[in-house]
């Protein structure tokens, strides 16, 4: 089996490589880290448009590459990377069959061409930062664009560039219970709180620019986004459509949720609940009256519950135990699992916020809801193993791969009466 990718050639890689190595010669071989970086940067700065730009269109043809593969990610950078360049090509991190390694000083010239000034500083002072990055369009074709993060290993720069597919599915193919599909219309309602979950790679953002997407196609409304970073681009159509991203045009998730309340909005979507400031803007800004969509890294409905209490302050927990109760409508919980060829197949628990949901919230009997979920089919609502058995039963997956992505693996062998 070949392990490795064919790559076209990309031009100037020898060029760029006895380059970079004379611009860095005079550096001391006992500067590293942050200090590295910001010399690199500096010499960077300081060359000519032409070799800044071959830099530039030496990444630019490794990441038109990704499409044609069919890859998910790119990895370039640092001791990690061995002088290669990875892609992951159905859920597998693939080296590409390059004949010249790329030095690690050659990487960090590349890694710092993506930046802006701004970003920079933010790598240099955080050893992180995250930023969305597009393609020049090429031929007519339009631009790609990819969600990226650049981070230190042992002293150099790495990046993992993700690819954001300019398609959105239909709505219908999620599979939604018709009465579901409409608590997610702002049509229906016009308020409370929405939440996709999973853990990283799940595919929430692509429900939920689905989801967005829909509301988009048939309601008059404004929607406001705020994200880190901003992928998809939304094309207006009946509605306003406003990308805020953390950092460029707001300066925080919580400081853009605020102003959007300025903004005459119906919609707002908050990229991700990260910290207690911004789980209780939320849940106030989804109690004002606007519905609000937004995304946890959890597995499952009932974790996502006891996530939101428990990231915030121990004596603000019970009324935030109360709110969420009161604003919550529905939280999707998903997995992306490969089938019997290898393709990612969405598996999805959903849980609507009835009376029964509402007074475990408020009780902090959250271990009751896996019995809600499990009885409350008539409302759209189903367990993960629930609907891993129905990906088990159209012959989509195998009963193995059911068993080792579900969240209650002991239910899931009782649904699939499996036996070892």
């Amino acid at each position: 089996m070949n392990n490795t990718i064919q790559q076209q050639k990309i031009p100037d890689i020898s060029d760029i490589i006895g380059r970079t190595k004379k611009l860095t010669s005079e550096i001391s071989d006992h500067v590293s880290g942050a200090e590295l970086q910001e010399q690199i940067g500096q010499i960077y700065l300081a060359q000519p448009e032409t070799f800044r730009s071959s830099l530039r269109r030496f990444l630019h043809d490794s990441l038109r590459q990704m499409e044609p593969q069919d890859a998910s990610d790119m990895d370039i950078g640092g001791p990690g990377c061995a002088g290669k360049i990875w892609y992951r090509i159905h859920g597998e991190k693939k080296p590409v069959s390059n004949n010249t390694p790329l030095p690690h000083i050659t990487t960090d010239f590349l890694c710092q061409a993506l930046l802006t000034g701004r970003q920079r500083a933010l790598l240099l002072e955080g050893k992180n930062v995250d930023f969305s990055y597009s393609l020049p369009s090429l031929n007519g074709k339009a631009s790609q664009r990819f969600r990226a993060d650049m981070y230190f290993d042992l002293g150099h720069l790495a990046l993992n560039v993700r690819r954001i597919s300019s398609e959105i599915r239909p709505f219908k193919s999620l599979g939604f219970h018709p009465a579901v599909a409409q608590l997610l219309s702002v049509d229906y309602q016009s308020s409370g709180l929405i939440l996709v979950t999973g853990i990283s790679g799940a595919g929430k953002s692509s429900t939920l620019d689905t989801i967005i997407d829909a509301n988009n196609r048939t309601a008059n409304t404004h929607i406001v986004i705020i994200a880190s970073p901003v992928e998809l681009v939304h094309t207006p159509q009946k509605a306003i459509i406003r990308h805020r991203e953390v950092g460029r045009d707001v300066r925080s998730f919580k400081s853009g949720t605020v102003e959007a309340l300025r903004q005459d909005p119906d919609i707002i979507v908050i990229g991700e609940l990260r910290d207690p400031e911004t789980i209780i803007t939320a849940l106030e800004v989804a109690d004002s009256g606007h519905k609000t969509f937004s995304t946890l890294h959890t597995a499952s409905a009932i974790e996502s519950i006891d996530r939101i209490v428990a990231e915030t302050p121990p004596t603000e927990q019970d009324r935030v135990r109360h709110r969420l109760a009161d604003v919550l409508t529905v939280v999707i919980s998903q997995k992306l699992i490969r089938d019997k060829a290898g393709k990612p197949v969405l598996a999805k628990e959903v849980l609507v916020n009835n009376s029964s949901v509402r007074a475990a919230i408020q009780n902090n009997n959250t271990n009751d809801i896996y019995q809600i979920l499990q009885e409350g089919s008539e409302s759209g609502m189903h367990t993960l193993e629930q609907d891993l058995k129905r990906l088990v039963d159209q012959g989509t997956i195998e009963a193995k791969t059911a068993i080792s992505h579900a969240n209650n693996k002991k239910r899931m062998r009782q649904l699939l009466q499996y036996l070892d």
